[in-house]
């Protein structure tokens, strides 16, 4: 490979780290924490380094755990739900079924609930196919044991992850009427577009006000949701595409307020993730560079 290899493989090291860590902000210092390394090697210990993606894997994949289990009492100590960070991401993500379902919203809160090692060795695995071999150089255990983990991982996530499988088109018409009856505050068109038992999970992060547990059921959602058109200062609501899938960014008097990332099941909105804590959205003026 000619260049420089942490160049070539910058947004392969973010997207491992963000997807072990959930957050942006942190997957960017773990990736700088590993440029550091990098760029302290000298010339003689990089020229031996025979494979510098499986290197540069395997130390971001080590940083990332020791963040991880920093991270760990802070979030047990979290005001309310705790949602990822949101990425605004383009067309590319989307149109990687596999990549976009590793990053949603509905996948990194199933992650969540794994422990550091888990979720290192399944997304490692599952996402980015790595050898047994290098993942056991990464987390510190044998091959075998990582076999036994990646098998555990795999069963506990495929009983939780979301299983909707829902084409482009379709997609788009349920989210298109679902954002016009909230510009509208068409409670009856929103009552048509929920799904009986939709879920809003809001994550204020004790920073601004939201609910600290999941909001469940049309009639309350719809009416939650209903009200916001009539805030003062005037409510804008835009399509964007948060972590490989659709998504409302909703703007109040002119400036940032919330975003819904949203789950399409059966020809409704079944899930709405509701990102409101604004430490979570200072990074969405870009878009994200991701990759497998």
């Amino acid at each position: 490979m000619t260049g420089d290899p942490f160049a070539a493989h910058r947004s392969l090291l973010f997207t491992v780290a963000y997807e072990m860590l959930g957050s942006a902000a942190d997957a960017e210092d773990v990736v700088q924490d590993t440029w550091l390394r990098w760029a302290g090697l000298d010339p003689a210990a990089r020229a031996d380094v025979r494979d510098p993606r499986a290197y540069l894997v395997r130390v971001v994949t080590r940083q990332a755990l020791n963040r991880l289990r920093t991270l760990a009492r802070r979030r047990e100590e979290y005001v309310g739900e705790w949602l990822p960070e949101p990425l605004l991401t383009g067309p590319d993500v989307a149109e990687d079924a596999e990549l976009a379902e590793s990053v949603s919203f509905a996948m990194l809160t199933v992650l969540e609930t794994l422990g550091p090692t888990e979720r290192a060795v399944f997304v490692l695995r599952e996402v980015f196919d790595t050898p047994y071999d290098e993942i056991a150089a990464a987390v510190g255990k044998t091959p075998g044991a990582v076999r036994q983990i990646a098998h555990r991982a795999r069963g506990y996530v495929a009983a939780r992850r979301p299983r909707t499988r829902v084409s482009p088109a379709e997609q788009g018409i349920v989210v298109e009427r679902f954002l016009a009856a909230v510009r509208e505050g068409d409670l009856q068109g929103l009552l048509d577009v929920l799904a009986p038992d939709v879920v809003v999970v809001p994550d204020g992060g004790g920073v601004v006000a939201a609910a600290r547990r999941p909001i469940v059921g049309a009639g309350r959602v719809a009416a939650l949701l209903a009200g916001l058109a009539g805030l003062a200062g005037g409510l804008d609501v835009l399509p964007v595409s948060l972590n490989g899938g659709p998504a409302a960014r909703l703007d109040l008097g002119g400036e940032l307020n919330t975003v819904l990332s949203l789950v399409v099941d059966g020809g409704r909105i079944a899930r709405i993730f509701a990102v409101r804590n604004p430490h979570k959205l200072t990074r969405l003026h870009e878009v994200a560079a991701l990759s497998r």
